[in-house]
């Protein structure tokens, strides 16, 4: 489906690392993994390290928005509850939990150097903030693949599709539901 050689990839909730290895192993000439979360950012870290990738993976301890600010990460969660969190805005205290920064696509590309090659998005419920509110720079990418997480936020994937539509053909990929699945997109534009 898609040939990462020789591209940078943005790795939007690269969680222990795993999807950032594969992507690398894949021929990925970068991969900048995002993961807000301290204890699987750690993890994350480690791996890298351990895979002998620190000069191919830039991890980046933050979550993705369509919008700078920050959000508070709750520290008592385990790494399997990570998986299903949604780390959007937080104007609030954050007593008991990390506050950790919210990142944009232009950021991240600014602030690494990667070229907007394939951006994955994997992310419970940002793929929809994203999309919706700073397609300005979702469109600078030429592959895309996400999850959607429709009881997230409330929103139907098809809302994601008719924005995309205006440059990406998109197509679902392995087990599509109304609520969930995964989407591959690339420009045609």
């Amino acid at each position: 489906m898609i040939n990462y050689s020789g591209k940078d990839v943005i790795d939007v909730g690269a969680f222990i690392g795993d999807t950032a290895i594969y992507f690398v192993r894949r021929g990925a000439r970068k991969v900048v993994a995002i993961e807000p979360h301290p204890k699987a950012f750690t993890e994350l870290t480690r791996n890298i390290r351990l895979s002998g990738l620190t000069s191919v993976v830039i991890p980046i301890n933050a979550a993705l928005s369509s919008a700078s600010g920050s959000t508070c990460v709750p520290m008592d969660l385990d790494l399997g509850s990570i998986m299903a969190m949604y780390f959007g805005p937080s104007m609030g205290s954050c007593n008991n939990g990390f506050r950790i920064r919210l990142i944009t696509l232009d950021e991240i590309i600014r602030e690494t150097g990667v070229s907007p090659g394939v951006l994955k998005m994997n992310c419970e419920g940002c793929e929809y903030d994203v999309i919706l509110n700073d397609y300005s720079h979702v469109r600078l990418f030429r592959e895309l693949i996400f999850e959607y997480h429709k009881w997230a936020t409330g929103i139907p994937v098809n809302e994601l599709l008719t924005v995309l539509s205006k440059d990406f053909e998109c197509r679902f990929v392995g087990r599509a539901y109304k609520d969930y699945g995964y989407v591959y997109c690339w420009r045609i534009t």
